[in-house]
């Protein structure tokens, strides 16, 4: 249990660290990258509010992913993990998730549609491949839950 307790401390500390370096990305770091990149090719200008867009979105769904995974820890604290309460923040994962995949596939399109070097579709290939092995390992992780669950219920009914 005091090795249980150390590790959520120390996820909950990176989260935090996780978190503040995220915004700190969103809103100084990617604005003016895509602005500078504006500058230095005039021809691409037009994708720089576009691009910043996802991207900030891209972040904003990775911060959301911080935000539910806080709150299973704080259910795992509180020994309430095994309740419906934490299908709520996996489904937040998953939805937050699928909505990074779905507009990484739009950009890879674009991408695919605009490249003429291979370099950045299999960039964005990779990172597709990433979100998709992450999203399935939760969903993995959230039918583990469920039956961990219903074994509690069905433990607690018996005792």
């Amino acid at each position: 249990m005091m090795i249980e307790r150390r590790a959520v401390t120390a996820l909950r500390v990176f989260l935090v660290l996780l978190f503040a370096l995220l915004v700190l990305f969103q809103t100084m770091s990617l604005p003016g990258q895509f602005a500078h990149m504006a500058e230095e090719d005039p021809g691409s200008a037009h994708l720089r509010w576009p691009a910043t867009a996802v991207t900030v979105f891209w972040v904003l769904c990775a911060q959301v992913v911080l935000v539910c995974t806080w709150q299973l820890l704080t259910l795992v604290r509180r020994d309430r993990i095994f309740s419906e309460v934490a299908f709520k923040w996996v489904d937040g994962i998953l939805w937050a998730v699928l909505a990074a995949w779905v507009t990484l596939g739009g950009v890879l399109v674009f991408v695919l549609l605009n490249a003429d070097d291979p370099g950045v579709p299999l960039l964005l290939i990779l990172l597709g491949a990433g979100v998709t092995v992450f999203g399935l390992v939760v969903l993995v992780m959230r039918a583990l839950l469920r039956q961990a669950a219903t074994l509690r219920a069905d433990l607690e009914g018996v005792i």
